[in-house]
């Protein structure tokens, strides 16, 4: 184990990886942290499954409800948007009441919304339940993130907390089998309600973190610490003199890794229906390649954040997903090199994901962490979330590639410079404070 000082902050310890093999971390896991893993990467990968599920069925709620596209992205944008409020407010309670009480309570929330989604009868109902859903969406994903950083020693943080990641493809490889499966047995007008009620699975997870996961040791004594002394952070904390420069541009990370991966994932199974005149089942295997691509890149990102360090891995990934998706959309391709170009696309718009919990959490001291990370990455899903609705807007005048194209291209040029301003975070150890 090597140590360190990085010099961009002062007097902060770092810790380097020894051996920096992918499955590293998981074999040198003490029993918490394994069982934290495990809790959070379920809890991910079905927080993932609920969010698909929209952007899978939006082209038969389209057809049944004769909603304007724009209308229709707009229910993704109001679900982000509302994510965005629940996460920051999630991050401030969970630096109040405890990282493991607060991601069970998103849980609960988020899983009885996607049931009520199966039962609404027109879309203004599914807005608002979708919208409702939001809240505890974001909010799960501010408190998992804290408590997996927390609990994840330094030389293995990056790793872990990117192999976590991976779980939103394996809940994105459930939503794809469940539209399958379900629109293959049952008519469209009741396949999609299924499909949310399947949303509802998340709430079994919570029996599990009651009984098991416990509350980081770091994040207890600084609780015990402010509760002695009577000083416990203000929500608006992150704005003050010491940290706000690291809060914006936190934020603008956020914003631009967010809103190209959305921009590109919320519209391509549409893009595969009218645009490639692929049939909803047809265009499985497409997003297969696009799920394996996303699911080895969240691996392959995890390894290079602790390998390489998290900086690198974003500017890396934002520059060779800005060229695979110019490639997808805006080059003429035979529905064959399309579905292979499906593989890298998955790879470069999701892999970097892996290094953003690990960085935020290494960015903010523990007072301030889950309303720190809570914000930036949830400010920057609430920007983000307007890109499905531009995305949409923008295709009633061009193609629905052009409009892809414009706005993932715009997004992770953000993501680029942003992180390109901000120091390199790789193996600082964290304190309580």
């Amino acid at each position: 184990m090597k140590w360190g000082v990085d010099m961009s902050t002062s007097a902060v310890k770092v810790v380097l990886p020894d051996d920096t093999s992918l499955t590293a971390f998981y074999r040198d896991m003490n029993d918490p942290e394994r069982r934290t893993f495990w809790a959070c990467a379920t809890g991910w990968a079905l927080d993932g499954m609920d969010f698909m599920i929209y952007p899978l069925v939006i082209g038969t709620i389209i057809a049944l409800w004769k909603v304007e596209p724009g209308m229709a992205g707009l229910a993704g944008t109001a679900t982000l948007l509302a994510s965005a409020v629940g996460g920051w407010l999630a991050g401030y309670v969970c630096d109040r009441i405890g990282r493991v009480l607060t991601l069970q309570i998103t849980i609960i929330w988020f899983s009885v919304f996607s049931l009520v989604c199966a039962f609404v009868q027109d879309f203004n109902q599914l807005l608002i339940a979708r919208t409702l859903l939001g809240l505890g969406f974001g909010g799960e994903w501010a408190a998992g993130a804290v408590l997996m950083g927390e609990t994840i020693r330094a030389q293995y943080r990056g790793r872990a907390v990117g192999s976590v990641q991976s779980g939103w493809a394996v809940g994105w490889g459930l939503a794809v089998l469940s539209q399958a499966l379900l629109f293959s047995y049952l008519p469209a007008d009741q396949a999609w309600r299924w499909m949310f009620a399947v949303g509802v699975l998340p709430a079994l997870l919570v029996f599990y973190l009651r009984r098991y996961v416990e509350e980081p040791k770091v994040a207890a004594e600084t609780r015990a610490h402010q509760s002695k002394s009577g000083d416990r952070p203000a929500i608006w904390e992150i704005f003050s003199a010491p940290i706000v420069k690291t809060t914006i541009l936190a934020s603008l990370v956020a914003t631009g890794c967010q809103g190209g991966y959305y921009a590109v994932t919320f519209w391509v199974p549409r893009f595969l229906t009218t645009e490639r005149k692929l049939s909803i089942v047809g265009s499985t295997g497409y997003l297969a390649a696009l799920i394996i691509g996303s699911f080895i890149g969240y691996l392959v990102g995890a390894w290079l954040a602790d390998r390489i360090g998290r900086r690198n891995l974003f500017l890396t990934f934002s520059i060779g997903a800005i060229a695979v998706v110019l490639v997808y959309t805006q080059v003429t391709l035979s529905n064959q090199v399309l579905w292979v170009l499906g593989f890298p696309l998955g790879f470069f718009a999701s892999g970097y994901f892996s290094g953003v919990g690990a960085f935020l959490t290494e960015l903010f001291p523990t007072r301030l962490r889950g309303s720190g990370q809570g914000f930036c990455y949830n400010f920057g899903r609430g920007i983000g979330a307007l890109f499905p609705f531009l995305v949409g807007y923008l295709s009633q005048t061009t193609t629905l590639a052009n409009a892809i194209a414009i706005f993932a291209v715009a997004a992770y040029s953000l993501f680029f410079i942003a992180a390109f301003a901000l120091p390199e975070t790789r193996g600082r150890v964290l304190s309580a404070d």
